[in-house]
């Protein structure tokens, strides 16, 4: 099968990210050609400036649309582009210079519909960054669903870092208008047309995630409600690990109380996690302050993700409403 592949990436106000990303794609040790289809998705600043200076080593469109999320974006660049198979990217990745061999390097080697990629922690990246990213990768907090262990057959890509081809996005219908969240429920319908997807996981991509305390908890949070409304809509993708968040910080709270009244060994068995989580931390970073930043960004991302899960599943199950009209936030509007 001959594979042309064209890049998407929708962008929201992040010139410099589509810099450093465009950079990056300039840099790649792949010989065949490529497309780059990028998506301005009704910004404010704009980056076709940047897009063009990059234009003559680049293969490279710039497309400006009225604001209707990064998922219809993407729908959007996967409709213009030239290619029969399209890498997903966020703004805010930076390829390293293999990446796009090591995805047709597996694509040759055994060839599927859908790919995800892990993320990884660049050098550069700043502390917080890295606690962030550990948390977010970590087999100890996440399970490794983001591509920190090898999944076979039904792995979930997640639209950072996703290949799918043509006919895969065209059968499945593409991405819908929930967000997050649009990239498993993307892949669920992928499963439902008949196609596979699998891990690459030397198809990384470093992944910078600027965000602060506050937005890391938002994220979380509404990654957390999002759960049960894809468990609703595919009923048997729903795990009971799903509830592993929840059952940490209510178990964590009960903890400290029993403690009070001479009841150390909860308390004791959560202090072993943090250290494990710690120590974990500590040999993959090698940084001090990013394994200590490692237990306090878990401990935000199990609030985040907790509360927000208990109380969406809590909403759609003694609620008659639509998940749209339960949470108009997580849904871009029609266009």
């Amino acid at each position: 099968m001959s594979i042309l592949f064209s890049i998407i990436v929708p962008v929201y106000n992040r010139p410099e990210e589509v810099r450093e990303l465009l950079e990056s794609l300039q840099a790649q040790n792949f010989t065949e050609d490529f497309e780059v289809v990028i998506v301005e998705d009704g910004s404010t600043e704009s980056s076709e400036e940047i897009v063009n200076s990059f234009r003559e080593n680049l293969q490279i469109s710039y497309y400006f649309k009225e604001n209707s999320g990064p998922g219809d974006s993407r729908n959007y660049g996967m409709q213009q582009a030239k290619g029969n198979y399209f890498i997903v990217l966020d703004s805010d990745c930076i390829l390293p210079k293999q990446y796009l061999s090591e995805v047709d390097k597996e694509l040759k080697k055994e060839f599927v519909h859908c790919f995800g990629g892990p993320d990884a922690a660049d050098a550069s990246f700043t502390t917080i960054q890295k606690a962030i990213n550990y948390v977010m990768t970590s087999f100890l907090t996440t399970g490794g669903i983001r591509g920190g262990k090898k999944a076979v057959g039904k792995f979930q890509p997640r639209s950072f870092n996703m290949g799918i081809s043509r006919e895969a996005f065209e059968k499945a219908g593409g991405f819908g208008r929930i967000h997050p969240g649009e990239d498993p429920d993307l892949t669920f319908r992928i499963w439902k047309a008949g196609f596979d997807t699998r891990l690459f996981p030397a198809a990384f991509v470093y992944h910078k995630r600027r965000i602060d305390w506050n937005k890391f908890y938002i994220q979380v949070n509404k990654f957390g409600s999002v759960r049960p409304i894809l468990n609703k809509w595919h009923p048997g993708t729903a795990k009971p690990t799903y509830w592993f968040p929840t059952l940490f910080i209510l178990g964590l709270m009960i903890s400290v109380l029993v403690s009070v009244f001479g009841l150390w060994l909860p308390l004791l068995l959560y202090g072993l996690y943090f250290v494990l989580l710690f120590l974990d931390s500590l040999v993959k970073s090698k940084n001090l302050v990013v394994a200590v930043l490692s237990i306090f960004a878990a401990l935000i991302q199990f609030t985040g993700y907790g509360i927000g899960f208990l109380k969406s599943t809590m909403l759609l199950n003694f609620s008659s409403k639509e998940p749209e009209e339960l949470f108009p936030k997580l849904f871009f509007k029609k266009k």
